[in-house]
């Protein structure tokens, strides 16, 4: 079955930087686009970035030059690399499969994994 566990989340210092892994099974990982979301307490889910699976990658304003997204096909591994985080930055980082088909990467996601906790402070 389809299991994405993410793992990496930490408390960091504002300033500092952080990268989150997403280890994924249960499916043919190297032809799914991926996606990173975030929720922040209280809040809704707020998309983060995407990555293709021939590796394009999308990201959001907000976080643009600040979040990179990356894979690892061979070792099934997705990851988002935090840099200069803050405050605001502070919420539960998902990862998930994303259906591209549509031309948008970043509104029909898939398999979620359970999530992992990113505290700035």
């Amino acid at each position: 079955h389809v299991q994405l566990v993410e793992s990496g989340g930490d408390l960091v210092q504002p300033g500092g930087s952080l990268r989150v892994s997403c280890a994924a099974s249960g499916f043919t990982f190297s032809i799914y686009s991926l996606s990173w979301i975030r929720q922040a307490p209280g809040k809704g889910p707020e998309w983060m970035s995407s990555i293709r699976s021939g590796g394009s990658t999308y990201t959001a304003d907000s976080v643009k030059g600040r979040f990179t997204i990356s894979r690892h096909n061979a070792q099934n591994m997705l990851y988002l690399q935090l840099n200069r985080l803050k405050p605001e930055d502070t919420a539960m980082y998902y990862c998930a499969t994303v259906d591209c088909s549509s031309g948008y990467c970043y509104r029909s996601f898939g398999y979620w994994g359970q999530g992992t906790q990113v505290t700035v402070s």
